[in-house]
């Protein structure tokens, strides 16, 4: 039975990891054609949806693969913010990492929880802005903590548009995917 379960879960990181990377792929190419400032990261919606589904275990592996995507994005991709994602890009270092990773791996695990607490609607668009407001705010935290000396203007401008635009928009859009997406996972998933 356990080595059922596992396959499973493989199975399932296999086809939400795949999702995340189309969905990656397809944002990158449309924000940066997208007319206005706000480019909105959604590449954690799958992995909000996930840990809700399927539990923490999955969700939180799909978030460490979401952060390993942002390290590879922000070492090939260089923009003036990548030493935030990637040790790989001066001055980047080992916080770089814990940026990456720890806030993605959070967004797999604690909407699980908000769900289980709260079993209905309101818990499921509470899981989804917990799941996006973790990204945000730990990210956000991790700048300020591992990276003060670092805090130009060029990064306090970028984490100010974060703040009042990004977030604003990832938290809406995530909510009210969680709210449709999840309802119709879980009839499948019986």
């Amino acid at each position: 039975m356990a080595r059922k379960n596992r396959s499973q879960n493989i199975a399932v990181i296999a086809v939400f990891f795949a999702v995340m990377l189309v969905v990656h792929l397809l944002s990158s190419l449309v924000f940066n054609f997208w007319p206005v400032p706000i480019k909105p990261t959604i590449i954690h919606i799958p992995v909000i949806i996930a840990s809700i589904v399927y539990g923490p275990r999955v969700g939180g592996t799909l978030g460490g693969l979401m952060g390993l995507v942002s390290v590879i994005h922000n070492t090939i991709f260089l923009m003036p913010t990548s030493y935030l994602f990637s040790p790989f890009v001066a001055p980047g270092n080992v916080y770089s990492l814990i940026i990456a990773l720890v806030p993605r791996i959070m967004i797999g695990i604690l909407p699980y929880f908000v769900y289980k607490y709260l079993k209905n609607r309101f818990g499921l668009l509470c899981a989804g802005a917990v799941g996006s407001a973790t990204n945000t705010v730990l990210v956000l935290s991790g700048i300020f903590i591992f990276f003060v000396q670092a805090n130009n203007s060029n990064v306090k401008a970028f984490l100010a548009t974060i703040v009042w635009s990004n977030s604003i928009a990832e938290l809406l859009i995530a909510t009210v995917v969680t709210v449709i997406a999840v309802p119709r996972l879980q009839k499948l998933k019986k």
